[in-house]
């Protein structure tokens, strides 16, 4: 196996636009706030410092929870002790928070800018507290009993010490060392760190506490009030990401929703390449990715959910896993039969969500002078056409002719096609034929070519279209193959969806543009010219475009103001075996073949996913001349997926051997 150069695979690179330079400005314009600070007029401080601690501590006696002077008192006594509190003090809490910084931003630069973030935000709001609330620490109030340990032992870099003798030694209230190793646990925590890790901080935690107070430099509320100030941090900064981030369209959303562990929802395509003068490894594959990633954003984006009851949103994740990402199979010896097994293989594993939802196979072996690569996204990132056109960015393709299509519908159309399609859609009601389904996410996948000119002239002599040959084909091979189906029955009908586009010049490649329309498919016993024309008619009622319109209507617009919660139980109870099938989907590709890293594209297969609980999803893309047909399938209705798109190709032999229906 080929494997790309280290030079190649910038996993560990901190994020585009991160500078250490620009870091340490940030860090160097917080602490000129500090400064500001310290430069206050100190005898107005100084008194309103010692009257706040005063209220303080005796807010403590009345608690009884004034555990400052004993403390203080025994370690006054301890040299050794008192020492090692010293430095602690004065060290550790810094070191731990640098620590922390440099290692997300060397290690996971994908959560610095965040933790970066929340920590400017904490010590800002620690700034205002120490401007407008000043505090006299237990150290600076001998009269009450309390023992100076810093002065007593002239610890070399501590507050107070002679080093830094003109810090700020009223800012008592938060405790800064107490707020900063509870925000190290906090990013620990998210990060996913080791529990070791996780375990050694809270020990910290704990050892700050005990010595901000035995050192006199705090009281005990001071370390209380850390913990407000660290969740305001972490809440503040959380909000106002979320306000910036792309919010998952309700369009797209749908798919997150109905997705189950038996029914992963990612789609893509197989695109099998012309390697006899260029062959492509998986190296090629992730050069290619790389040099083109500005064209992909979602590539480099990853899904976070706020909560529940909050649709998630797009967040930068510039670290790519390309271990993970990108990998290479070799089925050499078992050609295009072990290519169609890897891809069942992966259209049964859902695509994690703690990474961008994308995913490529590079499969040596295929057939002599072919690779295929396997393309996957998960279907919150695009619809099939913009699996499509992703796929179109990272390659070489010439460029799309423009949309000369007639001119949209305005307002006023659109509401009263929106009014007929509810009506429509009110009086339809589903059929009861339902296909046999496993309990298992295992899949069959199958594919086939036919040829275009022979489909469209099939279509032409039957007086239908190239999509209702497509439904016929899938229609008769359900009849012929579909394992625990009752054949005999005539009349049998079972509904599935067919993909309309929706898709506006000014959409991008990114989102679900597309809505569909329910045909019912006659499965039962039938001459197939009889099918086609019974298919043929059932899809004319349905062209006018009323249905998909109204169907769109309610899937982009009234799902947007559905609460999180609300439009889940609706998609799960909509896209569902209740009320279809499967889908089959018959897109439009590129008439010139497009070039991947220097080989020509010579078919790309779909693959779609099935509908939760329902057995079967066939997608059909035109490219060059040639229908390429990829055939997704419940184990449950066909054990063979090679027998089902046999069925198909006889379906279309006997439809163009019958003639005119």
């Amino acid at each position: 196996m080929v494997t790309a150069p280290e030079a190649v695979l910038p996993g560990r690179r901190a994020p585009t636009g991160l500078r250490a330079w620009r870091e340490l400005l940030v860090g160097l314009a917080v602490f000129a706030l500090y400064a500001l600070v310290v430069m206050l007029p100190e005898d107005a401080r100084r008194a309103a410092a010692r009257r706040h601690a005063d209220t303080l501590y005796g807010w403590e006696r009345a608690l009884r929870i004034d555990v400052e002077h004993a403390l203080n008192g025994w370690l006054a006594h301890q040299p050794v002790l008192r020492v090692l509190a010293n430095y602690e003090y004065a060290v550790t809490y810094i070191a731990s928070a640098l620590g922390l910084l440099v290692w997300l931003y060397l290690r996971h630069p994908d959560r610095y800018r965040t933790a970066r973030n929340t920590f400017v935000v904490l010590n800002l709001l620690a700034l205002a507290c120490f401007t407008l609330y000043p505090l006299m620490p237990p150290r600076l109030m001998p009269d009450l009993g309390f023992v100076d340990t810093v002065r007593l032992g002239r610890t070399w870099g501590s507050w107070g010490s002679p080093l830094v003798e003109n810090a700020d030694q009223l800012a008592a209230m938060p405790s800064l060392h107490m707020a900063w190793t509870l925000w190290v646990g906090v990013e620990l925590a998210k990060t996913s760190a080791l529990r070791s890790v996780q375990v050694l901080n809270a020990l910290h935690i704990l050892l700050t506490g005990y010595v901000i107070m035995a050192t006199a430099n705090h009281y005990v509320l001071d370390a209380v009030a850390a913990v407000p100030l660290v969740a305001l941090s972490v809440c503040t900064v959380r909000r106002t990401r979320g306000a910036r981030a792309e919010r998952v369209a309700a369009t797209d959303a749908f798919f997150l929703a109905v997705e189950t562990p038996r029914a992963p929802q990612h789609v893509g395509g197989v695109m099998v390449l012309d390697t006899s003068r260029t062959p492509v490894g998986r190296a090629d594959v992730v050069r290619l990715v790389l040099d083109r990633l500005d064209r992909v954003p979602r590539f480099r984006q990853r899904l976070v959910t706020p909560s529940r009851l909050r649709r998630p949103v797009w967040e930068d994740h510039p670290v790519i896993d390309w271990d993970w990402h990108v990998v290479e199979r070799d089925v050499t010896g078992r050609g295009m039969t072990g290519l169609r097994a890897v891809v069942a293989e992966l259209q049964s594993e859902a695509l994690p969500r703690d990474r961008p939802l994308w995913r490529m196979v590079v499969v040596q072996g295929v057939a002599p002078d072919r690779t295929a690569v396997v393309f996957l996204m998960h279907h919150v990132v695009a619809d099939g056409i913009g699996v499509v056109a992703q796929a179109l960015l990272l390659m070489d393709a010439p460029p799309a002719r423009a949309d000369r299509g007639g001119r949209r519908p305005g307002p006023a159309a659109r509401a009263a096609a929106t009014a007929v399609g509810f009506a429509q859609l009110a009086a339809d009601t589903p059929p009861r034929t339902r296909l046999p389904v496993g309990g298992t996410a295992e899949r069959r996948f199958g594919t086939t070519t036919l040829p275009l000119p022979l489909m469209r002239d099939v279509a032409r002599r039957h007086g239908a279209r190239v999509t209702d040959v497509v439904l016929c084909a899938v229609a008769g091979a359900v009849h012929r193959v579909a394992r625990d189906a009752d054949p005999a029955a005539r009349d049998a009908l079972c509904r599935f969806a067919v993909p309309l586009m929706m898709r506006s010049p000014e959409d991008g490649a990114e989102g679900n543009h597309t809505t569909a329309v329910m045909v019912d498919l006659p499965i039962g016993a039938l001459p197939e010219n009889e099918r086609l024309a019974r298919i043929a008619r059932r899809c004319r009622g349905r062209r006018t475009g009323t249905r998909a319109q109204a169907a769109w209507f309610v899937m982009r617009d009234v799902a947007r103001l559905m609460p999180a919660p609300l439009h889940r139980r609706f998609a799960r109870a909509v896209y569902s075996p209740r009320f279809l099938q499967g889908v089959v989907s018959n897109m439009p590709g590129p008439v010139t073949p497009p070039v991947l890293s220097g080989a020509p594209l010579d078919e790309v297969y779909p693959v779609i996913p099935l509908v939760p609980g329902a057995p079967l999803a066939v997608g059909a893309l035109s490219i060059a001349g040639v229908l390429c047909v990829g055939v997704s399938a419940d184990p449950r209705l066909a054990d063979d997926a090679d027998r089902f798109v046999g069925a198909m190709r006889d379906v279309v032999d006997e439809l163009r051997r019958g003639g005119a229906a």
